[in-house]
């Protein structure tokens, strides 16, 4: 089994999982708020240039020269923005090109997805909320990779600390969408009924009508599976951010705009 290790910096810990032992990686703790994903880098290694994006809750992946080309085009007006109010671009996921590129996603219950070769050396980091998650960002990421040389058996993906299915209440309207991911069956009702046959079902029953909990990291890794990356090359961290208030934020505890950053290095 993968196994997961709280790092300690400067008294503040953050996660790391021990498939991606190889690469700089965390996925950092509430404590860490609100310092920027540059002052984050150096955390992981001071000689990486940080990556981050506008997350839409898309499916939209880039690369950094995709990030710069797309921040050449915005207009110049827009540029005279101020430091502490960065022009992103948008999109909600991140592949490398060269090594010391460290990507970075925001999450506050929405999974965070970081992903490392083991022969390219190339990492991706991904922001799968539910909308994310049913527009298929992980493999629309994993085929970004796989454009660059990638191969499915090479890759080692961890998911770090989101909100889990036994607390995520959704409509079984979005667990339909999110669940046409994997199951495409015409009619709601019938996919529905066959998300909660399957194996450790994404879908877990609620109390109230019209309602279900709705496990997002369960489909992204059956998601992954369809693609055939065995289950060794995948971890889920232990973690739910509604229920773990002491290390993590939860918009759906506390409805506030605060974020946890997740990243990884390219080697």
């Amino acid at each position: 089994m993968h196994t997961w290790h709280w790092q300690t910096w400067e008294e503040m810990s953050y996660l790391t999982c021990s498939l991606l032992k190889a690469w700089p990686h965390g996925f950092f703790s509430q404590h860490f708020w609100p310092r920027s994903p540059e002052e984050l880098t150096m955390v992981l290694h001071p000689d990486a240039s940080g990556y981050r994006l506008k997350q839409v809750h898309g499916n939209t992946v880039l690369t950094p020269t995709e990030i710069t080309t797309q921040l050449l085009s915005l207009d110049d007006e827009v540029n005279q923005n101020q430091e502490d109010n960065p022009v992103l671009a948008s999109a909600d996921g991140l592949v490398s090109e060269q090594p010391l590129q460290a990507l970075w996603v925001a999450s506050a219950d929405c999974t965070p997805v970081l992903i490392a070769d083991e022969k390219t050396l190339q990492v991706a980091a991904v922001h799968a909320g539910w909308r994310g998650t049913a527009a298929k960002i992980v493999p629309q990421a994993i085929a970004r990779l796989q454009a660059q040389g990638s191969k499915i058996q090479d890759l080692r993906i961890a998911m770090g600390p989101a909100i889990a299915g036994e607390v995520y209440q959704v409509s079984t309207q979005v667990a339909a969408e999110v669940g046409a991911s994997i199951i495409p069956h015409e009619d709601e009702k019938a996919r529905i009924e066959a998300l909660h046959e399957l194996p450790h079902s994404p879908l877990l029953p609620d109390p109230n009508p019209g309602k279900v909990r709705l496990d997002v990291r369960r489909i992204n890794f059956l998601q992954m599976e369809k693609l055939g990356i065995s289950p060794e090359q995948i971890a889920i961290a232990p973690y739910c951010t509604y229920q773990t208030p002491e290390h993590f934020f939860s918009y759906r505890r506390e409805k506030q705009k605060k974020v946890q950053w997740s990243g990884i290095v390219s080697r």
